[in-house]
């Protein structure tokens, strides 16, 4: 049994039926539990973001940061690359019913994603320095010592792996125009340690700046090839309804898929891309000023409609366009897409922009595995952990896509059920926390 088979078995059989309805399960028992605030907290939000339209040039306390700047930075690392090639590889593994479930787990695991910020904000600690520190280690640790360190070790390792993942994507596109995958991977590496060694701090901020400009070429182009035929957009609806409870027959280049496959991959794709479940998107938020630790839980949850919109956007091109059943597993379907309907500029404008969102979602992978690895061991071994990552990145250019989505889906596990079984104890435990006021 080589590596890929050893994987997506484990995946698929070992894995498959108690992580999906853990996963799921968890995300609708947090929706219950707040009251369906994904509905009912719409207006409150409303509010928010004109109260802090308002508010946006308001100085903040020392030791935190605008709640709107903390929003933007957690969705930072969760729009982009994500939201591009997430929904096509769930569609490649699970077939057009994937879809369905990706999307149904972002708005179910928006609640997990506000409890996560909630208690991320009330268990946080000032340092010494008047700085607030915060996040899923912190929460957990409240409730059992053992899963904040459980937590944690994966953490620092899932982190690696999603740099490895970001590289490997990049790679597959530059290949698709003659770039090797190694001069990507050595490429993509020196820059994230000149980021880390605190040089070249512009690249992030430059390409932050660009990457709102580029994801409205997205969207612009994506709506261009969705809406040039209606007929064959209607047919790809058509066709995700009829998949959701229907085993996914092979055609082409897709394998087929049992339903509880269908719905692991799909609510695996809605993990990678909103982050909720795993926790991390709360560390910015823990930096939030706010004095309602709810109204920071709810900024996070509906940020989570942005994910929501694009990853329906680039699954149904893949649908319309019927790429998802050529040639073999690939993650650059999409890309595929662009150069065969929109050429030249749109081709382009999508290069510029999966550059640009790989570029800075590996940086932020890179520095928070570094971050959360310097408070796990203290300061000790933290240029072995760069190194470590840095490697991570060169060796996730040459792997196999569909090898390394499975080996980040058995990571994701890993990280994943310690978050999930402290969030439901602190529900029951602290539920009051978690009531809008």
């Amino acid at each position: 049994m080589d590596l890929l088979s050893f994987f997506k078995w484990l995946n698929d059989s070992i894995f498959a039926v108690p992580t999906t309805l853990l996963f799921f399960g968890v995300g609708v028992f947090l929706t219950i539990k707040i009251g369906f605030l994904q509905v009912r907290g719409i207006s409150r939000f409303i509010q928010l973001v004109r109260q802090g339209l308002k508010d946006s040039d308001k100085q903040e306390h020392k030791g935190t940061i605008n709640s709107f700047h903390a929003m933007f930075t957690a969705m930072a690392t969760t729009i982009g690359m994500g939201n591009i090639v997430g929904p096509s590889v769930a569609i490649m593994m699970g077939g057009p019913g994937a879809l369905f479930w990706l999307i149904l787990y972002i708005i179910v695991g928006s609640a997990t994603k506000f409890t996560e910020v909630v208690y991320a904000i009330v268990t946080r600690t000032r340092t010494n320095e008047g700085n607030f520190v915060g996040g899923p280690v912190r929460y957990l640790e409240s409730v059992y010592p053992w899963l904040g360190f459980w937590y944690g070790s994966v953490m620092i390792f899932l982190f690696m792996g999603w740099s490895a993942l970001q590289a490997n994507t990049l790679a597959q596109v530059f290949m698709l125009e003659h770039i090797p995958a190694w001069i990507t991977g050595l490429g993509l590496s020196l820059i994230t340690l000149m980021v880390l060694s605190g040089g070249a701090k512009r690249v992030g901020l430059v390409a932050s700046k660009l990457v709102p400009i580029m994801f409205v070429g997205y969207v612009s182009f994506a709506l261009f090839i969705l809406l040039k035929d209606m007929g064959a957009f209607i047919a790809a609806l058509k066709l995700v309804a009829h998949s959701v409870f229907s085993p996914a027959s092979a055609v082409g280049a897709f394998a087929g898929a049992s339903i509880v496959q269908t719905m692991r991959i799909g609510i695996f794709r809605g993990i990678h891309i909103t982050e909720s479940g795993t926790g991390t998107s709360s560390i910015p938020h823990a930096l939030a000023d706010v004095k309602n630790p709810t109204d920071q839980g709810l900024l996070a949850m509906f940020s989570a409609s942005a994910d929501a919109c694009l990853s329906f956007l680039s699954g149904m091109i893949v649908l319309v366009t019927g790429l998802w059943t050529q040639g073999v597993f690939r993650s650059t379907l999409v890309y595929e897409a662009f150069k065969l309907n929109a050429p030249v500029l749109g081709q382009y404008v999508l290069l510029i922009s999966i550059s640009l969102f790989v570029l800075t979602t590996v940086i932020g992978n890179s520095f928070n595995g570094v971050q959360s690895f310097t408070a796990l061991l203290k300061n000790r071994w933290v240029k072995t952990y760069i190194g470590l990552t840095l490697v991570s990145i060169f060796v996730g250019t040459l792997l196999h896509a569909q090898l390394i989505w499975e080996m980040m889906d058995t990571m994701l596990t890993l990280v994943v059920i310690p978050n999930l079984i402290g969030l439901v104890i602190l529900s029951l435990k602290k539920p009051e926390a978690l009531q809008v006021k």
